[in-house]
């Protein structure tokens, strides 16, 4: 049985396109997506705490959501804080995340923040997974607002 080189090429191509496709690793993402946290914090004296940064990102997939998880670590102390819903068209944006901070007693001085760009996969209305498809990990000043 004689196979034509024609033939011979599309399987080889196929070959190589479904390893490629197969080889990636279980969390890789297509999209372009990051975040970054601002150098400065601030907390307020009521105890509020005040994070921020810059984010970008592509839309998430079909069944999914995007979301922006922001948490401070101070003094043993730590708090999650969830930022406004992010648009995800590309473009660079800023995101805030403030919260009342009075049950871990922010207070000015060094704290480390870190903040999550996370694709919340759904399930008709319930979250089925969520995964962090960008993360930044800073050491910030929280300076008094």
């Amino acid at each position: 049985m004689r196979v034509s080189p024609r033939r011979m090429a599309l399987a080889a191509f196929s070959a190589l396109a479904a390893t490629t496709l197969f080889c990636a690793p279980a969390g890789a993402t297509v999209f372009n997506q990051g975040i970054s946290v601002h150098h400065d914090a601030y907390v307020a004296g009521d105890g509020t705490v005040t994070l921020s940064g810059s984010y970008h990102c592509e839309q998430a997939s079909p069944s999914g959501a995007m979301q922006i998880k922001a948490t401070v670590e101070h003094e043993g102390g730590r708090l999650s804080i969830g930022a406004e819903q992010p648009v995800c068209d590309g473009t660079e944006r800023r995101w805030v995340a403030t919260a009342p901070g009075r049950w871990v007693n922010v207070r000015p001085g060094r704290a480390v923040v870190t903040a999550e760009l996370q694709e919340v996969q759904l399930s008709g209305l319930m979250p089925r997974s969520v995964a962090t498809v960008a993360q930044d990990r800073q050491d910030v000043e929280v300076r008094r607002h």
